[in-house]
């Protein structure tokens, strides 16, 4: 009953990692969709993972009409979205599938290189956890979170230039204000590597932006950088 979305652009060299954690799992997702947004750097892939779907893109679609396009590809009751530079746990797929909600949301375990970084963004919502970072997501969003298809399609992708820049966050607003019931596994289900491809993607705007709602000192994230 779900359907695995991995995004890829400029993951090639990462990819296989994420495909082998969710090909792992305990109880395997129903589909698994793989979209190259037009890096053309996964073009090996399918030589070794036949079992999965596969879009590559002639052009770069952007991350908004990406998305958007996989949504609409989707046809069972639930979808989730994975970055291609990313993992789950094992047993991932197996506790989402016990809950019933429209949405169901799930704690992070951040990872990698410029793992670090988590903690200015998000000031006091990690701590120490085997060498990473346990982020506590409960009650709350984020980019990998699995929701039911039909809602979604509700309301599509888009890009909100206010408050939150993220597209993620304005379709878990549109989905809370249309009344979807979400629960939280309390778990680190999700391995959110942190690099400087990644950290890049983060304008400059969008992450004083972030700092200014956590209330940290905008000459704290210059120095920062």
């Amino acid at each position: 009953m779900l359907t695995i979305v991995i995004a890829s652009y400029g993951y090639g060299h990462l990819a296989a990692h994420c495909i082998e954690t969710v090909l792992a799992q305990t109880l395997s997702p129903e589909k698994i969709l793989f979209v190259d947004d037009g890096a053309k750097d996964c073009l090996h892939l399918p030589s070794f993972y036949p079992q999965l779907d596969y879009v590559f893109r002639e052009t770069n679609f952007g991350i908004v009409d990406n998305f958007q396009d996989m949504l609409l590809r989707v046809n069972t009751q639930y979808v989730m979205f994975l970055g291609a530079d990313n993992w789950l746990r094992s047993d991932a797929v197996e506790l989402l599938s016990l809950q019933q909600t429209d949405i169901v949301t799930y704690d992070i375990v951040v990872t990698g290189e410029l793992k670090e970084e988590i903690i200015q963004r998000v000031p006091g919502k990690t701590h120490p956890y085997h060498g990473d970072l346990y982020w506590d997501r409960q009650g709350g969003h984020h980019g990998s979170m699995m929701y039911k298809t039909a809602i979604g399609k509700k309301i599509g992708y888009s890009k909100n230039q206010t408050e939150h820049p993220q597209e993620d966050w304005n379709l878990w607003d549109e989905m809370i204000n249309l009344g979807a019931s979400v629960s939280s596994v309390n778990q680190g289900l999700l391995y959110y590597r942190r690099h400087k491809e990644n950290f890049l993607k983060y304008s400059v705007k969008a992450n004083l932006a972030s700092m200014q709602r956590q209330g940290k000192a905008i000459q704290e994230f210059t120095e920062a950088i």
